[in-house]
């Protein structure tokens, strides 16, 4: 599985949200990384639909984590960004294929699916998240 470019942008965001424990803003985040200021705001946007960001507007706004980072899974951010997360077509759905009522493939693709989500949920942004001085010295 390879995550989309919003996936990745939602994850170093909340990731820098994190390491910073404050308010920031959609350019200190493009900027730290190095990535379109549209592109994080469009993933911002979306984070804030989720629950996982307060998006404050006005003077002194900003962007901010509306959960403690180690009540946010890494996996249900990946699963809320990707949607689909079988490796294929059949593993959640029926009379895809023409082997199906005999394939062992499915039943082992299935457990990789859920061995790989249970995984991912067991890990939180709290235990991803870089140091407050890591971040600093990235930056500069």
């Amino acid at each position: 599985m390879q995550l989309n470019t919003q996936t990745d942008y939602a994850l170093r965001t909340l990731m820098y949200l994190a390491a910073r424990r404050g308010r920031a803003t959609i350019a200190q985040v493009a900027e730290l990384y190095g990535i379109s200021i549209h592109h994080v705001a469009k993933v911002v946007n979306q984070l804030g639909r989720l629950g996982y960001i307060h998006n404050i507007r006005g003077i002194g706004g900003g962007i901010e984590l509306a959960r403690q980072p180690a009540e946010i899974r890494i996996g249900e951010v990946i699963e809320h960004f990707e949607g689909n997360l079988h490796l294929l077509a059949c593993v959640d759905s029926r009379n895809v294929c023409l082997i199906e009522s005999f394939c062992k493939l499915k039943r082992v693709l299935a457990e990789a699916e859920r061995v790989q989500l249970e995984y991912l949920n067991s890990v939180t942004l709290a235990d991803v998240a870089p140091g407050s001085r890591q971040l600093a010295r990235a930056g500069s």
